[in-house]
């Protein structure tokens, strides 16, 4: 856990731009320089000024007046660790991704089914021509293999508690609370003994869960590692390693200055990216000028095809349209084929369609601080 306080001589305001670092309650409206420079820096160590967060009066709240009595100042503050205080949820820009459950993928049954599934859509749709617009059959190979997913595979859950924590921890949470209420609203000696002997339960309820929920998972790391099963091994020791990791969507701009609203911080990323990316050189321009003969090729063959889908890398983030190379791969003799008519369509016509020339660019924090652009790789997901 990391404090930091002390004399900033620093006047934080209640600026939107500076939230969720800052708070609502704080004595002063507008930050001075000194509170810009607290708030960067906070931000950058992943740091709130809790002294901005608590509702008092303002007599309460200022650490300094003037020798006339006339001016009050808060400029003393406290810092403390993100992870140590409750946060309201951001709106930011983000992706939605449908998550399907792959794992079914690994049961016969669970990718019977989405064969059938996906054969039963494809056979409705017979009469598909191949001859039509590319993205528009493209469109409609997507759409068949999200909605055979949908029907056969569910959408993936992710847990709202810890893995150790069960039905048996929530029903001492409950006990737990009502004893509060109860001590609360009638003080007494009883109440209290009771309060502090559910208190102990839980808190050695809840310990012993994570002991065991610990030792599995260490027997678990050593069964990866007998078998060989590196993957699900570096998984392992990656969540034990990496524990909590705050996460700050607030960038700086060209000059330096900290942005927090979601439409700034867009175009901030977008800005960057433009031009780190989109660089025209010379020798560029003038190697695509070269006009040079080509030889007559066949069409892609079935079986070209089949072994392109086969050599698809699995456990890989899916692009724009959210297609993950295990619902290809498993789709079987009849997606396969239309996969083909569409990639012999794009052969002979020569242009892709649209959604395939759009890639989603996800940030890699690398080192240093979170708020500098420059600190983080870009990763493009086709």
């Amino acid at each position: 856990m990391k404090i930091l306080l002390g004399d900033f001589n620093a006047k934080v305001g209640r600026e939107d731009i500076f939230k969720p670092t800052i708070g609502n309650e704080s004595l002063h409206e507008i930050s001075n320089d000194n509170g810009v420079r607290v708030v960067n820096f906070a931000t950058s160590k992943n740091l709130t000024v809790k002294s901005t967060m608590f509702p008092h009066r303002n007599i309460h709240k200022f650490t300094w007046t003037s020798p006339d009595g006339k001016i009050h100042n808060q400029i003393d503050h406290i810092l403390i660790d993100r992870r140590r205080h409750s946060m309201s949820k951001q709106t930011t820009h983000r992706v939605h991704m449908e998550r399907f459950n792959l794992k079914k993928l690994n049961e016969v049954e669970g990718k019977e089914q989405y064969r059938v599934e996906i054969s039963n859509r494809f056979t409705a749709l017979e009469n598909l021509e191949t001859e039509v617009d590319v993205n528009k059959a493209w469109e409609t190979i997507r759409e068949n293999i999200k909605m055979s997913a949908k029907e056969s595979l569910g959408y993936y859950e992710p847990k709202k508690h810890k893995p150790w924590f069960d039905e048996g921890c929530s029903k001492l949470l409950d006990q737990r609370k009502q004893a509060k209420l109860q001590w609360l609203q009638d003080p007494s000696e009883l109440n209290g003994d009771n309060l502090n002997n559910i208190r102990c339960e839980t808190s050695r309820h809840f310990r012993n869960k994570k002991r065991e929920y610990l030792k599995d998972k260490i027997d678990e790391l050593a069964m990866n590692s007998k078998n060989k099963n590196i993957r699900d091994l570096y998984r392992g020791i990656n969540d034990f390693k990496r524990g909590y990791q705050p996460s700050s969507n607030l960038v700086k701009d060209e000059n330096g200055d900290l942005l927090a609203d979601s439409h700034n911080i867009l175009n901030r990323w977008r800005n960057y990216f433009s031009q780190l990316l989109n660089v025209h050189r010379v020798s560029a321009v003038r190697q695509t000028e070269i006009h040079t003969a080509e030889p007559l090729i066949p069409d892609p063959s079935p079986f070209e095809v089949e072994s392109a889908i086969a050599k698809l890398k699995r456990y890989k983030s899916p692009g724009s349209d959210q297609i993950p190379a295990e619902l290809i791969q498993a789709g079987g003799e009849i997606l396969h084929s239309k996969i083909h008519n569409l990639i012999t369509s794009i052969w002979h016509k020569e242009k892709l369609p649209d959604q395939w020339k759009k890639s989603i660019i996800v940030l890699v924090h690398k080192k240093g601080d979170k708020t500098d652009c420059s600190n983080y790789r870009g990763t493009s997901l086709l």
